[in-house]
């Protein structure tokens, strides 16, 4: 099998033929992988959805309880078939719940990482380095301009933030 059989650009995103489905789809289709919780990979309006359990609940948090008409949670390690392509799911070290997505079928094993980090992050599962024939990655902090500061600072400035809204009433304590 070619790389292009097992998944192709189309208008709504990256598809795959053989197994009837996108990854992060543009626009809402029938069935949908999700790499993770971020506007520009999770959209709502989808018929059914597979992704981590963490970034379903992110979603239904983002768009409400209806954010796909079915949803199926799949675990990192957890292979799932889809019309006869194999499907993994792998941490990817970006946010909560984060993935990359492994198809198999034909003897060809492509990987989507959608973004990825991989530095350690206690915010979530860490990336793991895998074995593939074709790789798919997102490029969308690849400019030089870009520069992210310590991840611990950026923690605790966010940790900040929440103390200073918890102090004006905005957010309950728990």
């Amino acid at each position: 099998m070619r790389p292009e059989q097992l998944l192709a650009p189309t208008s709504t995103g990256l598809f795959c033929p053989p197994g009837g489905f996108h990854i992060d789809p543009t626009r809402a289709v029938e069935r949908a992988l999700i790499t993770h919780a971020h506007s520009d990979h999770a959209r709502p309006g989808h018929a059914a959805v597979a992704a981590t359990a963490e970034t379903l609940d992110l979603m239904r948090l983002r768009y409400g309880e209806n954010c796909a008409g079915t949803t199926q949670a799949v675990g990192y390690g957890e292979r799932i078939m889809i019309n006869g392509v194999a499907v993994t799911f792998w941490p990817a070290g970006h946010i909560l719940g984060s993935a990359q997505i492994m198809l198999e079928a034909g003897g060809l094993r492509l990987l989507v990482t959608g973004d990825y980090k991989t530095v350690a992050d206690p915010t979530c599962a860490p990336f793991e380095r895998l074995a593939c024939d074709v790789l798919i990655s997102e490029a969308t902090f690849a400019l030089p301009v870009f520069r992210h500061g310590e991840a611990a600072l950026e923690i605790g400035k966010l940790l900040r933030s929440l103390a200073i809204m918890r102090a004006a009433a905005l957010i309950p304590v728990r």
